[in-house]
Protein backbone atom coordinates (compact mmCIF):
# COMPACT_ATOMS: atom_id res chain seq x y z
CA UNK A 1 0.00 0.00 0.00
CA UNK A 2 0.94 3.48 -0.50
CA UNK A 3 1.80 5.46 2.24
CA UNK A 4 1.06 9.24 2.76
CA UNK A 5 -2.02 11.20 2.31
CA UNK A 6 -3.35 13.43 -0.61
CA UNK A 7 -3.09 13.08 -4.48
CA UNK A 8 0.33 10.95 -4.24
CA UNK A 9 -0.98 8.10 -2.02
CA UNK A 10 -4.15 7.77 -4.19
CA UNK A 11 -4.51 6.26 -7.81
CA UNK A 12 -3.27 9.46 -9.88
CA UNK A 13 -6.66 10.36 -12.54
CA UNK A 14 -5.85 8.93 -16.41
CA UNK A 15 -4.20 11.64 -18.50
CA UNK A 16 -5.40 12.61 -21.78
CA UNK A 17 -3.47 10.56 -23.73
CA UNK A 18 -3.90 7.44 -21.23
CA UNK A 19 -8.01 7.63 -21.83
CA UNK A 20 -8.29 8.44 -25.69
CA UNK A 21 -7.97 5.03 -27.33
CA UNK A 22 -10.21 3.07 -29.53
CA UNK A 23 -12.30 2.44 -27.17
CA UNK A 24 -12.13 5.67 -25.06
CA UNK A 25 -12.21 9.45 -24.96
CA UNK A 26 -11.04 12.20 -23.30
CA UNK A 27 -11.99 13.19 -20.41
CA UNK A 28 -15.05 15.55 -20.05
CA UNK A 29 -13.42 19.43 -18.50
CA UNK A 30 -14.12 19.03 -14.94
CA UNK A 31 -14.71 16.26 -11.54
CA UNK A 32 -16.33 13.34 -13.41
CA UNK A 33 -17.57 9.72 -11.56
CA UNK A 34 -15.06 7.17 -12.64
CA UNK A 35 -15.79 4.57 -15.59
CA UNK A 36 -12.49 2.98 -15.18
CA UNK A 37 -10.27 2.68 -11.84
CA UNK A 38 -6.50 2.93 -12.38
CA UNK A 39 -4.71 3.88 -15.22
CA UNK A 40 -5.76 2.95 -18.93
CA UNK A 41 -2.63 1.61 -20.16
CA UNK A 42 -2.47 -0.81 -17.14
CA UNK A 43 -0.87 -4.42 -18.11
CA UNK A 44 -2.79 -7.59 -18.05
CA UNK A 45 -1.62 -10.10 -15.08
CA UNK A 46 -1.48 -13.46 -14.39
CA UNK A 47 -4.92 -14.73 -13.18
CA UNK A 48 -3.06 -15.44 -9.89
CA UNK A 49 -0.25 -13.14 -9.98
CA UNK A 50 -1.00 -11.96 -6.36
CA UNK A 51 -0.76 -15.35 -5.04
CA UNK A 52 3.54 -14.82 -5.56
CA UNK A 53 3.24 -12.96 -2.49
CA UNK A 54 3.81 -15.00 0.63
CA UNK A 55 1.59 -13.39 3.27
CA UNK A 56 -1.45 -13.40 0.97
CA UNK A 57 -0.82 -17.00 0.34
CA UNK A 58 -1.35 -17.47 3.71
CA UNK A 59 -4.15 -14.97 4.09
CA UNK A 60 -5.56 -17.21 0.99
CA UNK A 61 -5.57 -20.33 2.33
CA UNK A 62 -6.88 -19.80 5.94
CA UNK A 63 -9.53 -17.90 4.12
CA UNK A 64 -10.43 -21.25 2.20
CA UNK A 65 -10.67 -23.24 5.11
CA UNK A 66 -12.96 -20.87 6.75
CA UNK A 67 -14.65 -19.79 4.12
CA UNK A 68 -15.85 -23.63 3.73
CA UNK A 69 -17.09 -23.82 7.19
CA UNK A 70 -19.02 -20.87 6.90
CA UNK A 71 -21.29 -21.78 3.77
CA UNK A 72 -21.57 -24.64 5.62
CA UNK A 73 -23.22 -22.67 8.42
CA UNK A 74 -24.82 -20.79 6.41
CA UNK A 75 -26.96 -23.28 4.55
CA UNK A 76 -27.26 -25.33 8.12
CA UNK A 77 -28.45 -22.43 9.79
CA UNK A 78 -31.40 -21.40 6.88
CA UNK A 79 -32.56 -24.77 6.75
CA UNK A 80 -32.89 -25.51 10.68
CA UNK A 81 -34.87 -21.89 10.63
CA UNK A 82 -36.87 -22.90 8.33
CA UNK A 83 -37.34 -26.59 10.00
CA UNK A 84 -38.25 -24.79 13.08
CA UNK A 85 -40.53 -22.60 12.02
CA UNK A 86 -41.49 -23.60 8.34
CA UNK A 87 -41.59 -20.03 7.74
CA UNK A 88 -39.59 -18.12 4.73
CA UNK A 89 -40.13 -14.81 7.03
CA UNK A 90 -38.08 -16.33 9.52
CA UNK A 91 -35.44 -16.96 7.54
CA UNK A 92 -35.57 -13.34 5.96
CA UNK A 93 -35.35 -12.25 10.13
CA UNK A 94 -32.38 -14.37 10.96
CA UNK A 95 -30.49 -12.75 8.07
CA UNK A 96 -31.53 -9.28 9.07
CA UNK A 97 -30.20 -9.98 12.35
CA UNK A 98 -26.72 -10.89 10.90
CA UNK A 99 -26.70 -7.87 8.99
CA UNK A 100 -28.26 -4.86 11.47
CA UNK A 101 -25.02 -4.80 12.90
CA UNK A 102 -23.42 -3.70 10.35
CA UNK A 103 -26.68 -1.20 9.72
CA UNK A 104 -26.28 0.43 12.93
CA UNK A 105 -22.49 -0.31 13.30
CA UNK A 106 -20.65 -0.35 10.37
CA UNK A 107 -19.11 3.05 10.01
CA UNK A 108 -17.66 2.71 13.17
CA UNK A 109 -16.26 0.03 11.96
CA UNK A 110 -14.45 1.29 9.41
CA UNK A 111 -13.17 4.00 11.76
CA UNK A 112 -11.65 1.37 14.03
CA UNK A 113 -10.32 -0.64 11.17
CA UNK A 114 -7.81 2.93 10.08
CA UNK A 115 -7.15 3.79 13.73
CA UNK A 116 -5.29 -0.09 14.93
CA UNK A 117 -3.46 -2.75 13.55
CA UNK A 118 -5.26 -4.61 11.23
CA UNK A 119 -3.75 -8.04 11.50
CA UNK A 120 -3.97 -8.06 15.16
CA UNK A 121 -7.61 -6.76 14.94
CA UNK A 122 -8.74 -10.01 12.37
CA UNK A 123 -6.63 -12.45 14.88
CA UNK A 124 -9.35 -11.22 17.15
CA UNK A 125 -12.35 -11.26 15.19
CA UNK A 126 -11.67 -14.33 13.61
CA UNK A 127 -11.51 -16.13 17.03
CA UNK A 128 -14.53 -14.65 17.99
CA UNK A 129 -16.41 -15.37 14.71
CA UNK A 130 -15.21 -19.20 15.52
CA UNK A 131 -16.66 -19.19 19.17
CA UNK A 132 -20.08 -18.45 17.35
CA UNK A 133 -19.84 -21.11 15.16
CA UNK A 134 -19.18 -23.49 18.63
CA UNK A 135 -21.94 -22.03 20.41
CA UNK A 136 -24.25 -22.73 17.54
CA UNK A 137 -22.95 -26.62 17.39
CA UNK A 138 -23.51 -27.00 21.55
CA UNK A 139 -26.97 -25.88 21.17
CA UNK A 140 -27.77 -28.04 18.48
CA UNK A 141 -25.76 -31.35 19.10
CA UNK A 142 -27.49 -31.11 22.21
CA UNK A 143 -31.17 -30.58 21.27
CA UNK A 144 -31.90 -27.10 23.27
CA UNK A 145 -31.72 -25.29 20.33
CA UNK A 146 -34.61 -22.87 19.58
CA UNK A 147 -35.02 -20.05 16.55
CA UNK A 148 -34.15 -17.35 19.20
CA UNK A 149 -31.38 -19.10 19.92
CA UNK A 150 -30.00 -19.24 16.31
CA UNK A 151 -31.31 -14.98 16.27
CA UNK A 152 -28.65 -14.34 19.08
CA UNK A 153 -25.92 -16.53 17.17
CA UNK A 154 -26.85 -14.84 14.01
CA UNK A 155 -26.93 -10.80 15.67
CA UNK A 156 -23.28 -11.72 17.51
CA UNK A 157 -21.85 -12.50 14.31
CA UNK A 158 -22.91 -9.54 12.81
CA UNK A 159 -21.41 -7.83 15.98
CA UNK A 160 -18.21 -9.28 15.19
CA UNK A 161 -18.80 -8.73 11.24
CA UNK A 162 -18.56 -4.76 11.87
CA UNK A 163 -15.20 -5.05 12.79
CA UNK A 164 -13.99 -7.82 10.69
CA UNK A 165 -15.46 -6.79 7.30
CA UNK A 166 -13.36 -3.51 6.71
CA UNK A 167 -10.24 -5.16 8.65
CA UNK A 168 -10.63 -7.49 5.81
CA UNK A 169 -11.13 -5.33 3.15
CA UNK A 170 -8.44 -2.69 3.67
CA UNK A 171 -6.08 -5.40 4.75
CA UNK A 172 -5.49 -6.51 1.34
CA UNK A 173 -3.71 -4.07 0.19
CA UNK A 174 -1.18 -4.08 3.30
CA UNK A 175 -0.26 -7.61 1.92
CA UNK A 176 0.17 -7.26 -1.65
CA UNK A 177 0.36 -3.67 -2.37
CA UNK A 178 -1.44 -1.27 -4.48
CA UNK A 179 -0.32 -2.67 -7.82
CA UNK A 180 -1.54 -6.13 -7.07
CA UNK A 181 -5.04 -4.87 -5.46
CA UNK A 182 -7.33 -5.34 -8.24
CA UNK A 183 -6.66 -9.21 -8.18
CA UNK A 184 -6.12 -9.95 -5.18
CA UNK A 185 -9.85 -8.72 -4.93
CA UNK A 186 -11.20 -10.78 -7.48
CA UNK A 187 -8.87 -13.75 -6.09
CA UNK A 188 -10.64 -12.78 -2.58
CA UNK A 189 -14.21 -13.53 -4.83
CA UNK A 190 -12.68 -17.05 -6.41
CA UNK A 191 -11.63 -18.16 -2.69
CA UNK A 192 -14.99 -17.71 -1.57
CA UNK A 193 -16.96 -18.82 -4.31
CA UNK A 194 -14.90 -21.97 -4.78
CA UNK A 195 -16.01 -22.75 -0.85
CA UNK A 196 -19.38 -22.15 -1.72
CA UNK A 197 -19.19 -24.90 -4.14
CA UNK A 198 -17.58 -27.34 -1.34
CA UNK A 199 -19.70 -25.39 1.48
CA UNK A 200 -23.08 -26.61 0.74
CA UNK A 201 -22.34 -29.70 -1.01
CA UNK A 202 -20.81 -30.62 2.54
CA UNK A 203 -23.87 -29.39 4.59
CA UNK A 204 -25.82 -30.97 2.81
CA UNK A 205 -24.93 -34.53 3.40
CA UNK A 206 -24.09 -33.76 6.86
CA UNK A 207 -27.49 -32.17 7.54
CA UNK A 208 -29.43 -35.20 5.46
CA UNK A 209 -27.62 -38.04 7.66
CA UNK A 210 -26.55 -36.49 10.70
CA UNK A 211 -28.41 -33.00 11.37
CA UNK A 212 -27.46 -29.05 11.32
CA UNK A 213 -24.88 -29.17 14.44
CA UNK A 214 -21.90 -31.00 12.67
CA UNK A 215 -21.77 -27.85 10.19
CA UNK A 216 -21.93 -25.32 13.14
CA UNK A 217 -19.07 -27.63 14.56
CA UNK A 218 -16.96 -28.04 11.28
CA UNK A 219 -17.65 -24.27 10.95
CA UNK A 220 -15.74 -23.16 14.30
CA UNK A 221 -13.19 -25.48 14.05
CA UNK A 222 -12.20 -23.98 10.63
CA UNK A 223 -11.12 -20.56 12.09
CA UNK A 224 -8.09 -22.23 13.60
CA UNK A 225 -7.14 -22.09 9.89
CA UNK A 226 -6.99 -17.94 9.15
CA UNK A 227 -5.54 -17.75 12.67
CA UNK A 228 -2.61 -19.81 12.23
CA UNK A 229 -2.25 -17.99 8.78
CA UNK A 230 -2.41 -14.29 10.68
CA UNK A 231 0.34 -15.82 13.23
CA UNK A 232 2.83 -17.16 10.57
CA UNK A 233 2.71 -13.66 8.16
CA UNK A 234 6.22 -12.10 8.40
CA UNK A 235 5.57 -8.83 9.25
CA UNK A 236 8.59 -6.93 7.94
CA UNK A 237 7.01 -7.71 4.42
CA UNK A 238 3.42 -5.98 5.10
CA UNK A 239 3.52 -2.73 3.02
CA UNK A 240 3.55 0.29 5.29
CA UNK A 241 -0.01 2.26 5.92
CA UNK A 242 0.21 5.21 7.98
CA UNK A 243 -2.29 4.83 11.15
CA UNK A 244 -5.29 7.39 11.63
CA UNK A 245 -4.90 8.75 15.08
CA UNK A 246 -7.76 8.91 17.16
CA UNK A 247 -9.30 12.39 16.53
CA UNK A 248 -13.11 13.92 16.45
CA UNK A 249 -15.10 13.90 13.57
CA UNK A 250 -13.91 10.97 11.75
CA UNK A 251 -16.59 9.85 10.72
CA UNK A 252 -18.51 12.98 9.11
CA UNK A 253 -14.58 13.74 7.48
CA UNK A 254 -15.48 9.57 6.22
CA UNK A 255 -18.87 10.95 4.76
CA UNK A 256 -18.02 14.15 3.20
CA UNK A 257 -15.07 12.39 0.88
CA UNK A 258 -17.44 9.93 -0.12
CA UNK A 259 -19.88 12.32 -0.81
CA UNK A 260 -18.11 14.48 -2.91
CA UNK A 261 -16.97 12.11 -4.99
CA UNK A 262 -19.41 11.12 -7.61
CA UNK A 263 -16.76 7.83 -8.54
CA UNK A 264 -17.37 6.51 -5.16
CA UNK A 265 -20.77 7.73 -4.03
CA UNK A 266 -22.72 6.31 -6.74
CA UNK A 267 -21.75 2.59 -7.07
CA UNK A 268 -21.98 2.35 -3.36
CA UNK A 269 -25.68 3.44 -3.79
CA UNK A 270 -25.98 1.42 -6.66
CA UNK A 271 -25.02 -1.96 -4.77
CA UNK A 272 -26.97 -0.63 -1.55
CA UNK A 273 -30.36 -1.42 -3.89
CA UNK A 274 -29.23 -4.50 -5.14
CA UNK A 275 -27.62 -5.68 -1.72
CA UNK A 276 -30.88 -4.50 0.24
CA UNK A 277 -33.75 -5.77 -2.82
CA UNK A 278 -31.25 -8.17 -5.30
CA UNK A 279 -28.96 -10.86 -2.68
CA UNK A 280 -32.01 -12.41 -0.67
CA UNK A 281 -30.95 -15.71 -1.79
CA UNK A 282 -31.34 -17.41 1.12
CA UNK A 283 -35.32 -16.54 1.09
CA UNK A 284 -35.83 -17.53 -2.50
CA UNK A 285 -33.50 -20.50 -2.92
CA UNK A 286 -35.11 -21.93 0.27
CA UNK A 287 -38.66 -21.11 -0.98
CA UNK A 288 -38.52 -22.95 -3.98
CA UNK A 289 -36.68 -25.57 -2.91
CA UNK A 290 -39.34 -25.95 -0.13
CA UNK A 291 -42.55 -24.52 -1.26
CA UNK A 292 -42.70 -24.50 -5.44
CA UNK A 293 -40.38 -27.70 -5.98
CA UNK A 294 -41.18 -29.79 -2.58
CA UNK A 295 -37.30 -31.26 -1.86
CA UNK A 296 -35.05 -31.23 0.65
CA UNK A 297 -31.89 -29.84 1.87
CA UNK A 298 -29.93 -31.61 -0.90
CA UNK A 299 -31.65 -29.45 -3.53
CA UNK A 300 -31.48 -26.27 -1.22
CA UNK A 301 -27.65 -26.94 -1.52
CA UNK A 302 -27.71 -27.81 -5.31
CA UNK A 303 -28.96 -24.70 -6.04
CA UNK A 304 -26.44 -23.16 -4.15
CA UNK A 305 -23.40 -24.95 -5.52
CA UNK A 306 -24.85 -23.68 -9.15
CA UNK A 307 -24.58 -20.24 -8.04
CA UNK A 308 -21.11 -20.54 -6.31
CA UNK A 309 -20.41 -21.74 -9.79
CA UNK A 310 -21.20 -18.90 -11.80
CA UNK A 311 -19.80 -16.85 -9.18
CA UNK A 312 -16.32 -18.72 -9.37
CA UNK A 313 -16.14 -18.31 -13.14
CA UNK A 314 -16.67 -14.45 -13.16
CA UNK A 315 -14.73 -13.95 -10.38
CA UNK A 316 -11.44 -15.95 -12.23
CA UNK A 317 -12.60 -13.55 -15.22
CA UNK A 318 -12.41 -10.58 -12.81
CA UNK A 319 -9.14 -11.32 -11.77
CA UNK A 320 -7.89 -11.66 -15.42
CA UNK A 321 -9.47 -7.87 -16.28
CA UNK A 322 -6.75 -5.16 -16.33
CA UNK A 323 -9.71 -2.21 -15.31
CA UNK A 324 -12.23 -2.34 -13.18
CA UNK A 325 -15.13 0.12 -15.23
CA UNK A 326 -18.37 2.09 -13.85
CA UNK A 327 -20.22 1.13 -17.01
CA UNK A 328 -19.57 -2.61 -16.62
CA UNK A 329 -20.92 -2.31 -12.99
CA UNK A 330 -24.35 -0.58 -14.24
CA UNK A 331 -24.49 -3.13 -16.84
CA UNK A 332 -24.21 -5.92 -15.03
CA UNK A 333 -27.13 -4.51 -12.50
CA UNK A 334 -29.17 -4.09 -15.29
CA UNK A 335 -28.91 -8.11 -16.43
CA UNK A 336 -28.74 -9.51 -12.92
CA UNK A 337 -31.72 -8.12 -12.82
CA UNK A 338 -33.46 -9.37 -15.76
CA UNK A 339 -31.76 -13.23 -15.10
CA UNK A 340 -33.75 -13.25 -11.69
CA UNK A 341 -36.48 -11.94 -12.93
CA UNK A 342 -36.53 -14.80 -15.95
CA UNK A 343 -35.58 -17.39 -12.95
CA UNK A 344 -38.54 -16.58 -10.87
CA UNK A 345 -40.68 -17.14 -13.90
CA UNK A 346 -38.62 -20.35 -15.52
CA UNK A 347 -41.52 -22.80 -16.20
CA UNK A 348 -39.68 -25.83 -14.98
CA UNK A 349 -37.15 -27.40 -12.26
CA UNK A 350 -34.34 -27.42 -14.89
CA UNK A 351 -34.63 -24.07 -16.45
CA UNK A 352 -34.82 -22.33 -13.15
CA UNK A 353 -31.61 -24.45 -11.81
CA UNK A 354 -29.62 -23.32 -15.86
CA UNK A 355 -30.69 -19.51 -14.33
CA UNK A 356 -28.45 -19.78 -11.11
CA UNK A 357 -24.78 -20.35 -12.55
CA UNK A 358 -25.63 -16.93 -14.47
CA UNK A 359 -27.10 -15.25 -12.12
CA UNK A 360 -24.21 -16.08 -9.70
CA UNK A 361 -21.70 -15.10 -12.15
CA UNK A 362 -23.07 -11.68 -12.88
CA UNK A 363 -23.79 -10.83 -9.16
CA UNK A 364 -20.06 -11.46 -8.52
CA UNK A 365 -19.26 -9.10 -11.48
CA UNK A 366 -20.96 -6.60 -9.68
CA UNK A 367 -19.57 -7.14 -5.99
CA UNK A 368 -16.09 -7.21 -8.04
CA UNK A 369 -16.24 -4.37 -9.99
CA UNK A 370 -17.64 -2.38 -7.38
CA UNK A 371 -15.22 -3.35 -4.63
CA UNK A 372 -11.97 -3.01 -6.44
CA UNK A 373 -13.21 0.43 -8.41
CA UNK A 374 -13.69 2.17 -5.07
CA UNK A 375 -10.58 1.01 -3.33
CA UNK A 376 -8.14 2.17 -6.29
CA UNK A 377 -9.99 5.45 -6.05
CA UNK A 378 -9.79 5.54 -2.73
CA UNK A 379 -6.98 7.62 -0.55
CA UNK A 380 -5.49 4.80 1.34
CA UNK A 381 -6.25 6.90 4.70
CA UNK A 382 -9.72 7.13 3.86
CA UNK A 383 -9.82 3.24 2.69
CA UNK A 384 -11.03 1.42 6.19
CA UNK A 385 -13.87 4.47 6.70
CA UNK A 386 -15.00 4.22 2.62
CA UNK A 387 -15.03 0.34 2.58
CA UNK A 388 -16.96 0.15 5.91
CA UNK A 389 -19.31 2.30 4.11
CA UNK A 390 -19.76 0.17 1.32
CA UNK A 391 -20.26 -2.69 3.24
CA UNK A 392 -22.99 -1.25 5.58
CA UNK A 393 -24.46 -0.39 2.74
CA UNK A 394 -24.12 -3.69 0.58
CA UNK A 395 -24.78 -6.03 3.36
CA UNK A 396 -26.59 -3.26 5.79
CA UNK A 397 -29.28 -2.91 3.91
CA UNK A 398 -30.23 -6.91 4.49
CA UNK A 399 -32.28 -6.16 7.67
CA UNK A 400 -34.47 -3.76 5.80
CA UNK A 401 -35.08 -5.48 2.40
CA UNK A 402 -35.00 -9.30 4.04
CA UNK A 403 -37.85 -9.32 6.20
CA UNK A 404 -39.93 -7.22 3.91
CA UNK A 405 -38.69 -10.05 0.68
CA UNK A 406 -39.66 -12.52 3.29
CA UNK A 407 -42.87 -11.35 3.72
CA UNK A 408 -43.49 -11.01 -0.03
CA UNK A 409 -42.82 -14.58 -0.77
CA UNK A 410 -44.83 -16.11 2.10
CA UNK A 411 -47.72 -14.15 0.82
CA UNK A 412 -47.67 -13.69 -2.84
CA UNK A 413 -45.47 -16.84 -3.48
CA UNK A 414 -41.82 -17.05 -3.89
CA UNK A 415 -41.77 -16.53 -7.85
CA UNK A 416 -43.08 -12.93 -7.42
CA UNK A 417 -40.42 -12.58 -4.16
CA UNK A 418 -38.09 -12.87 -6.80
CA UNK A 419 -39.42 -11.01 -9.51
CA UNK A 420 -39.82 -7.97 -6.92
CA UNK A 421 -35.99 -8.28 -6.41
CA UNK A 422 -34.84 -8.23 -10.09
CA UNK A 423 -37.34 -5.07 -10.82
CA UNK A 424 -35.86 -2.98 -7.95
CA UNK A 425 -32.09 -4.27 -9.31
CA UNK A 426 -33.26 -3.21 -13.22
CA UNK A 427 -34.72 -0.12 -11.83
CA UNK A 428 -31.71 1.27 -9.83
CA UNK A 429 -29.01 0.53 -12.61
CA UNK A 430 -31.30 2.01 -14.85
CA UNK A 431 -31.56 6.00 -12.92
CA UNK A 432 -28.04 5.41 -11.52
CA UNK A 433 -27.01 5.04 -15.24
CA UNK A 434 -28.70 7.86 -16.11
CA UNK A 435 -27.60 10.04 -13.53
CA UNK A 436 -23.65 9.34 -13.70
CA UNK A 437 -24.01 9.60 -18.08
CA UNK A 438 -25.22 13.20 -16.98
CA UNK A 439 -22.45 14.08 -14.50
CA UNK A 440 -19.96 12.60 -16.48
CA UNK A 441 -21.72 14.47 -19.91
CA UNK A 442 -22.09 11.31 -21.77
CA UNK A 443 -25.04 9.76 -23.71
CA UNK A 444 -25.89 6.48 -25.40
CA UNK A 445 -25.25 6.80 -29.24
CA UNK A 446 -27.21 4.15 -31.39
CA UNK A 447 -25.99 3.50 -34.95
CA UNK A 448 -27.51 0.90 -37.19
CA UNK A 449 -25.22 0.83 -39.98
CA UNK A 450 -23.27 -2.30 -40.84
CA UNK A 451 -19.89 -2.71 -39.73
CA UNK A 452 -20.41 0.29 -37.19
CA UNK A 453 -20.70 -0.30 -33.15
CA UNK A 454 -24.73 -0.15 -32.69
CA UNK A 455 -24.03 1.13 -29.21
CA UNK A 456 -21.37 3.11 -27.63
CA UNK A 457 -21.51 5.86 -25.00
CA UNK A 458 -20.12 8.96 -26.24
CA UNK A 459 -19.63 12.67 -25.25
CA UNK A 460 -23.00 14.66 -25.28
CA UNK A 461 -21.16 17.08 -27.52
CA UNK A 462 -20.09 15.05 -30.64
CA UNK A 463 -17.99 17.96 -32.46
CA UNK A 464 -15.25 16.45 -29.58
CA UNK A 465 -15.48 12.78 -30.76
CA UNK A 466 -18.89 10.97 -31.79
CA UNK A 467 -17.47 7.37 -33.17
CA UNK A 468 -16.03 6.63 -29.71
CA UNK A 469 -16.71 5.13 -26.23
CA UNK A 470 -15.73 7.60 -23.10
CA UNK A 471 -14.21 6.03 -20.39
CA UNK A 472 -14.01 8.84 -17.36
CA UNK A 473 -11.41 9.21 -14.81
CA UNK A 474 -11.34 10.02 -11.17
CA UNK A 475 -11.24 13.61 -10.01
CA UNK A 476 -8.55 14.62 -8.79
Amino acid sequence: MSTGSGAHSAPAPNSHDDTVSDDATATAPGPAPALAAGPAATPRKGTFSSLRIRNYRLFATGQMVSNTGTWMQRIAQDWLVLSLTGSSTAVGITTALQFLPMLLFGLYGGVIADRFAKRTLLFLTQSAMGLTGLALAVLTLSGQVQVWHVYLVAFALGMVTVVDNPCRQAFVSEMVGQDELRNAVSLNSANFQSARLVGPAVAGVLITAFGSGWAFLFNGLSFLAPIAGLLMMRTSELHEVVRVPRSKGQLREGLRYVSGRPDLIWPIVLVGFIGTFGFNFPIWLTAFAHHVYHQGAGTYSLFNGLMAAGSLIGALLAARRARSRLRLLVGAALVFGALEIAAALAPSFWVFAALLAPIGMVGLTINVTANSSIQMATDPLMRGRVMSLFMMVFVGGTPLGAPLVGWVTDTFGARTGFVVGGAISMGAAVVIGLILARVGGLRLQVDLRRGRRHLAVVPRDCGRAASTEKDLTPAA
